[in-house]
């Protein structure tokens, strides 16, 4: 249904905005990724990596009660972000730009939070739940952005308030089945600090190498923002959408089937006979993604003409010989991402911290030179180029 959603938007998107449009739209997302990336994701991670450990102590309810605090604590750190960029840009005399903004930091808030939902929800096996929830979270986004752009007028302020409007339906649907799996617990307040402490020291190295590796996901963009025009930025965001997101996506659904697994499978990651059988599993689980990128990539290259005919606008099918190389790039960095699970599942993020940084660093000055001498095309052989550095990295810490 994500996937499946996520192609009818671009179709529809890309119909009723101009390249211009939907480039200014993927900038603005941009900002949303930047608040996950740094703030919710990171936390997020905590959160669902020591669940099973709270479940296996029986202090579930001092769990659910630091989760609730460290959320409230990163909500202001948001919305006082948001008041600040708002008198940037009004200081700046861009005050056409907050209107997106704010649309989008609420989208990532929104967002984050129904994932924070979903991953505790899915580590206590109501699957069914998270499933329901994130395919119509897609459908939403993109349904009530061709809603409002056909009501008030095309432009991305229109679509993002859209994307924020689909995302808070279903938050407000995923907390009341939410509260009905997690009633009030009692005894709150036992031994809430020591999980707030676990969550944090977990989070933070992630949140650390957010930054840079936000830089590395959304310096394509404004490479080509910089560099080139707008309208190549809407058909780079047409053609990532197409190739890189979906492959990415099959891989994370896996990935968030088996997460919990493995986390319980590792209770706390101090036992080493614990952790011994998910490495095996995430060397398999990464063998398989390669696998799947390379059938991906094949069935691109024989089908990018009819693929683009049939999922996007017409004005858009010009880059379409470039999908299976986008293809290729994400798959790799898809199956970099499973082999994190080795990482994640022994609570070793700061041993990530050197690798992250390095190879988002390297990725942010691959997309600008080839942002600058070769546009789109060049954006492509750098991301194959950081894909490949990093599975590698990963793989080399990973044995280490």
């Amino acid at each position: 249904m994500v996937v499946i959603g996520s192609l009818v938007g671009v179709r529809l998107l890309t119909g009723m905005l101009n390249p211009a449009e939907y480039g200014e739209l993927t900038l603005g997302i941009t900002i949303a990724t930047l608040i996950n990336q740094f703030i919710l994701g990171p936390l997020a991670q905590g959160i669902v990596r020591f669940y099973s450990p709270a479940v296996e102590e029986e202090e579930i309810g001092s769990y659910l009660y630091a989760v609730r605090a460290l959320v409230s604590i990163a909500s202001l750190a948001i919305i006082a972000g948001m008041l600040v960029g708002a008198i940037c840009l009004f200081i700046a005399g861009r005050s056409d730009l907050v209107g997106i903004t704010i649309s989008a930091l609420i989208f990532a808030s929104i967002s984050g939070y129904n994932y924070i939902l979903s991953g505790i929800q899915n580590a206590a096996r109501q699957r069914a739940i998270v499933a329901v929830h994130q395919g119509i979270e897609y459908w939403l986004r993109f349904l009530f952005a061709a809603a409002l752009i056909g009501w008030l007028g095309a432009s991305s302020r229109v679509a993002m308030i859209g994307y924020a409007l689909g995302g808070v339906i279903v938050f407000v649907s995923q907390s009341i089945f939410f509260l009905r799996v997690f009633p009030h617990p009692r005894h709150w307040h036992n031994n809430k600090n020591k999980w707030q402490h676990k969550i944090w020291e977990y989070a933070w190295p992630m949140s650390t190498f957010g930054i840079f590796t936000w830089g590395q996901q959304v310096s394509d963009r404004w490479a080509l923002g910089l560099f080139q025009t707008t309208e190549e930025v809407g058909m780079y965001a047409a053609l990532f959408q197409l190739g890189y997101y979906p492959i990415s996506m099959a891989t994370g659904m896996l990935v968030q089937l088996l997460q919990p697994i493995f986390f319980q499978r590792s209770g706390d990651g101090s036992d080493t006979k614990r952790t011994a059988n998910v490495v095996q599993l995430s060397w398999r689980l990464t063998s398989l993604a390669l696998g799947f990128t390379v059938i991906a990539f094949c069935f691109a290259f024989l089908f990018h003409v009819q693929i683009f005919q049939v999922c996007v606008a017409k004005e858009y099918r010009q880059v379409s010989y470039l999908l299976p190389w986008m293809i290729l790039g994400g798959g790799i960095f898809a199956a970099g991402q499973t082999m994190t699970l080795n990482l994640l599942s022994q609570v070793k993020t700061y041993q990530m911290m050197p690798v992250k940084i390095m190879t988002s660093l390297l990725g942010i000055g691959l997309n600008l030179v080839g942002g600058y001498y070769w546009g789109i095309s060049g954006l492509i052989v750098a991301g194959i180029i950081f894909s490949v550095s990093y599975l590698l990295s990963i793989i080399i810490i990973s044995k280490q």
